[in-house]
């Protein structure tokens, strides 16, 4: 993995009741105990920001990426990418796991593209993490929002800097998912009501 992400960490940071996780049975036996899917059953994600997927009532199991749009509709799409599990959501993306390579895919059914957003899951966990703690914990201080904004585009900055030195994927270019995020936190647009930053900024 390339970050080191604990489900200790995340619990020390949001606590645990705002963190999800997916059930060893929601993935086939094939999928479940590779790295990416281990990860996201016992360390999982900080809730918010990205949505995991529900599994299926009926079957218990996530569904394929063949059974919430038509692969063969995305250009360039691998040949086994309609039987990936759809892990989760970001903005209008579908989050697919390729258990082969472990990389976490964005499909956006609406533009029709595929971005390969993640190098692995923990990626994946480590930027959600670090812009929900941003959400969580900044505010507007000081009575000079111009400054106070300078500063979130500085923070947001950083979190991709630091993370393409890792992984690259999640910031290679501005029409990543994950980019779009940051330019909506930069606005200040993602902030929720009982936060630091929505009452310094809304009152």
């Amino acid at each position: 993995m390339l970050f080191d992400v604990t489900r200790s960490g995340l619990a020390d940071i949001f606590g645990e009741d705002r963190i999800a996780t997916l059930p060893a049975t929601a993935f086939a036996p094939s999928t479940g105990d590779t790295g990416g899917a281990r990860l996201l059953q016992t360390v999982g994600v900080p809730t918010g920001t990205l949505q995991l997927r529900e599994p299926d009532e009926d079957t218990g199991r996530l569904p394929l990426v063949e059974d919430v749009i038509d692969p063969e509709d995305f250009e360039g799409v691998s040949t086994d990418a309609g039987e990936w599990p759809v892990i989760g959501w970001l903005l209008n993306a579908h989050l697919a796991l390729d258990p082969g390579s472990g990389r976490v895919h964005a499909f956006d059914a609406d533009a029709e593209t595929v971005q390969e957003l993640h190098a692995d899951v923990s990626s994946l966990v480590q930027v959600t993490l670090r812009f929900q703690r941003l959400l969580d914990e900044f505010t507007f201080s000081g009575g000079d929002e111009e400054a106070g904004f300078e500063r979130l585009e500085r923070e947001v900055e950083r979190i991709r800097l630091e993370t393409s030195s890792v992984d690259p994927l999640p910031f290679q270019d501005d029409e990543t998912v994950w980019w779009v995020v940051g330019e909506e936190i930069a606005a200040g647009r993602r902030f929720k009501g009982g936060s630091p930053g929505a009452r310094s900024l809304y009152g």
